[in-house]
């Protein structure tokens, strides 16, 4: 792809991604990100991947029920056709989005867009989740968030499945996921193996 020469004048876009495991708090950071770039008049467009149906179909909600208006869509392209006209885009639940979201993410910046990305960083494996590695890689700025261990009380970076299912993407809240440190996280692990 080639990428015009920036010019003297023209606003410059990046990509913030905020990730971390299960209830630490990335969807909340997010919305409080979006919001003050309406308090400051900035155009926003937010998205979610249409699968997302947890707490409502069309708007972002934390667990915490704070919640801003988005659209659902079925695939990252989809945000170039529905950014037009704005200062600031903002994706919930990336690792949901196909391979393309990164591209669709650089794209965005080059146009000068602000891009702010939330989304879990690995999945109940412990292992990159979705497009969430390539976008860590390419972004400006990166936030990760912590739960706590509801184990131990330690900082959480892993989201434990409480339920038997092998499949990669299991919507779920508290009674299908908790958050864990490293260590209580490979405890479960093993003891699960027994």
């Amino acid at each position: 792809m080639f990428l015009e020469p920036h010019f003297k004048g023209q606003r410059s876009g990046w990509i913030e991604v905020i990730c971390g495991s299960m209830f630490s708090g990335k969807t909340e950071e997010l919305i409080r990100r979006l919001k003050r770039a309406r308090i400051a008049n900035q155009r926003v467009e937010i998205f979610k991947p249409k699968v997302d149906t947890r707490y409502d179909e069309e708007n972002i909600v934390s667990h915490d029920k704070n919640e801003i208006v988005s659209t659902p869509v079925d695939n990252s392209k989809a945000l170039l056709i529905l950014t037009e006209e704005v200062d600031v885009v903002g994706i919930d639940e990336a690792q949901f989005f196909d391979e393309a979201l990164t591209e669709v993410c650089q794209e965005l910046a080059l146009k000068g867009i602000r891009v702010i990305i939330a989304g879990l960083d690995m999945d109940f494996r412990g292992k990159p989740f979705g497009p969430m590695p390539d976008l860590l890689a390419v972004a400006e700025y990166i936030t990760k968030v912590h739960a706590i261990c509801q184990h131990c009380g330690n900082l959480a970076t892993h989201s434990y499945r409480l339920v038997q299912d092998g499949s990669t993407v299991v919507l779920g809240e508290k009674e299908t996921y908790e958050a864990r440190c490293r260590t209580c996280y490979q405890m479960g692990n093993i003891l699960n193996l027994k």
